[in-house]
């Protein structure tokens, strides 16, 4: 099991590789689950949350569900490898880990898009606030989401089926730092907008207080959104130029004997998106407590 990250460290190297134990992307998964479960639950229950960008975060709220459920599933299929009620070279042991490989690529190339139409909405209805609705419709909503699906379902199973080929790692490493490239700009050109508006809006004596934090919490909010974005991905990045760079340079092998640190930052990502793109949502929030309180009055009720 775990070929990718096998494929991924097969050359000899002096750095010992860094092993965390299955039960960290365990408890990572169940509460990235958790979390997101709780996102699509809201979009869907609530009607007022049924616009674009509430959509592209049920998306990546999607994303993130399948892949920590499938990553669930591989740590438990690795901990009965351990315990010696699996063989990894059997042929049905070798389909269900390209099957999960495939959906964890597609996955891993679907949230980074997500995060990217996000981005992208959040520039559009905060710079050219007019033409939002003109320029965001549903149906241009759709088509994205069903690009996004198609682009990253052939890239998971192309990275997996063709992974020694050089024109499908391409295929893979392009599209993915094309997306990287432009969250950054826009969150960037965002992030220095905000603050100058923010700093405008200090300076401005006859404003209320109210009106004052409202700006401050804007470049806040993207100040936070940078930070934890580059924290998370930017260690993982160099694994992918590393695979198709210098794959057995032995400097390039002491980086990659931190692999699955840097993938627990990775899929630590999935469990800090529902916390900055929902929980911050004032309208999530409120859907979360009438939630919570319709499955405690229930409970109540059942136990008088």
């Amino acid at each position: 099991m775990n070929s990718s990250t096998e494929a991924l460290s097969t050359h000899p190297t002096d750095c010992a590789e860094v092993q965390v134990p299955n039960q960290v992307f365990m408890a990572i998964a169940v509460a990235s689950l958790s979390e997101n479960i709780l996102v699509i639950v809201a979009v869907i229950k609530n009607r007022n949350l049924h616009s674009p960008m509430y959509c592209f975060i049920c998306n990546l709220a999607v994303f993130n569900t399948i892949s920590s459920l499938f990553k669930a599933l591989e740590n438990i299929l690795l901990l009965f490898k351990e315990a010696g009620h699996l063989n990894s070279l059997r042929l049905f042991e070798l389909n269900i880990d390209d099957i999960m490989d495939s959906l964890l690529c597609m996955c891993f190339l679907g949230s980074i898009f997500s995060i990217l139409t996000i981005a992208v909405d959040r520039y559009i209805s905060i710079f050219h606030a007019l033409r939002y609705h003109t320029l965001m419709t549903m149906r241009r909503v759709v088509v994205m989401l069903s690009t996004i699906w198609v682009l990253c379902g052939t890239s998971g199973v192309l990275m997996i089926g063709f992974f020694e080929a050089a024109t499908v790692k391409i295929f893979f490493v392009v599209p993915f730092f094309t997306a990287l490239l432009f969250i950054l700009l826009l969150y960037v050109h965002m992030f220095l907008l905000a603050r100058h508006h923010a700093n405008r809006i200090a300076s401005m004596p006859g404003l209320h207080a109210r009106q004052r934090q409202s700006g401050l919490r804007g470049a806040l909010t993207l100040t936070i959104l940078i930070g934890v974005f580059v924290a998370c991905w930017a260690p993982f990045c160099p694994h992918l130029l590393i695979m198709m760079i210098c794959p057995e340079n032995p400097y390039c092998e002491c980086y990659r004997s931190l692999f699955q640190l840097h993938v627990v930052l990775l899929v630590s990502h999935a469990v800090t998106d529902p916390a900055i793109y929902a929980f911050r949502s004032t309208e999530l929030r409120n859907t979360y407590k009438k939630m919570f309180l319709c499955s405690a009055s229930r409970i109540f009720k059942e136990c008088v």
